[in-house]
């Protein structure tokens, strides 16, 4: 590479994406060329890099320093696969993730996992130590995709940097640690296989004739949840590398497959849009179709605003992100019911004292008992949707709310 690709006036770091440098072989003697250009320069911001399917990767660097790296094809995978090996105490639940996010009076942009680390250090919940070990391995990470992409166009963004920073991680160590890597990678005869993807057995019967029955089972056990070679070699105390030579012989005649996955829901998402008001938000969780359309009747005739949700398992998700002043919450849903959403509900502080209001068509006391014993407001019967003791329980526990 050569580093007059780049415009290093003072006034034109901005490279536009249709003219980014190419750069055909990545390698680490290039990688380390392009990142000690910026140190000389001072560089603070993004340094984008995309492959050529259209991959992309974030660095954010503060004076040529690294200061975290994110993208690729699972950066939510790869910052809760590193947390949970840095920061055990820490939880990676993607519901708790946004209550705290929304909380967060920090802006990060998108980088919400840095915001995250950060908020946890600024809380003394991890120590600043422990949380460039997460940065540091997602650098690491980063840096090996982006190796075994061999190509890539570079493009430059001034001032899109951290506003915070607890660690400034020297590009040349991280490089030379991922170059130990990959060269261990290829002289296993590797590169060609991203620890990114899944293996699947994919010849049931000619593997189950082919080894042994304890080996079959073991084999199936490990690989029947569907994790990527690196989530399965953190599970079994392995590097990644023996996994995949262990798994190689079954790769190589057929019998398992690697495959692509998807990356994990990120916890920042759009919200569905809601007019501009200062009326009460009330959400509705009921996979029923008909609920939904006669609380919206009710609800909206009344001035409020109101949100309906179907599908039990986003719910909780989207209630985080909207955070409505009182939930309507259902009791028999596909997948789950009403106490379990009502129980994770309580244990997210942003819902402590939001009222939650069970609706069922079994109005009995078991019922009852059980979902106070969850947190549970109230308790309203659905079999037919009446105005007034809907309107009622809104008018009562929101004044509850409101003098507390």
């Amino acid at each position: 590479m050569n580093s007059s690709l780049l415009d290093t006036s003072a006034n034109a770091l901005v490279v536009r994406r249709n003219d980014a440098p190419l750069i055909r072989d990545f390698n680490a003697s290039n990688q380390a060329e392009l990142f000690a250009t910026l140190k000389q320069l001072q560089f603070g911001g993004q340094l984008v890099l995309t492959d050529c399917i259209g991959r992309e990767w974030a660095f954010y660097l503060h004076r040529g320093f690294i200061v975290y790296a994110t993208g690729g094809d699972h950066p939510v995978r790869r910052w809760k696969r590193n947390s949970a090996i840095y920061l055990p105490q820490q939880s990676t639940d993607i519901a708790a993730l946004q209550c705290e996010l929304a909380n967060s009076t920090d802006d990060f942009g998108s980088c919400w996992q840095y915001q995250l680390l950060w908020l946890w250090v600024e809380q003394q919940h991890v120590t600043a130590e422990q949380a460039a070990r997460v940065v540091w391995s997602d650098i690491v990470e980063v840096l090996f995709d982006i190796t075994q992409a061999t190509q890539v166009n570079c493009e430059l963004k001034p001032n899109h940097s951290l506003p915070k920073r607890f660690v400034l991680i020297d590009a040349g160590q991280a490089i030379a640690e991922v170059d130990r890597l990959w060269q261990a990678w290829k002289a296993a005869k590797m590169a060609e296989y991203s620890p990114n993807k899944v293996p699947v057995i994919c010849e049931t019967e000619d593997l189950r004739q082919r080894i042994s029955a304890s080996a079959y089972q073991m084999l199936s056990q490990l690989l029947e949840r569907q994790q990527t070679l690196r989530e399965i070699a953190l599970e079994m105390k392995r590097d990644v590398l023996t996994l995949l030579r262990s798994l190689l012989p079954y790769i190589q005649s057929g019998l398992v497959e690697l495959r692509n996955t998807a990356d994990l829901p990120t916890p920042l998402f759009s919200s569905p849009a809601l007019p501009e008001t200062e009326e009460p938000l009330i959400a509705c969780v009921d996979d029923s179709p008909w609920v939904a359309k006669e609380m919206e009747k009710i609800l909206t005739a009344a001035n409020y605003r109101f949100v309906g949700l179907n599908d039990p398992l986003r719910a909780i998700g989207v209630l985080v992100a909207l955070k409505p002043d009182m939930i309507f919450l259902d009791l028999m849903m596909p997948n789950t019911n009403g106490y379990e959403i009502c129980g994770r509900l309580r244990k997210l502080t942003c819902f402590h004292y939001t009222p939650i209001v069970i609706l069922t068509g079994n109005d009995g006391v078991i019922d009852r008992v059980r979902a106070k014993m969850v947190g549970s407001t109230d308790f309203l019967s659905k079999v037919t949707v009446d105005a007034k003791q809907v309107l009622g329980a809104i008018d009562k526990h929101l004044k509850q709310i409101n003098l507390t």
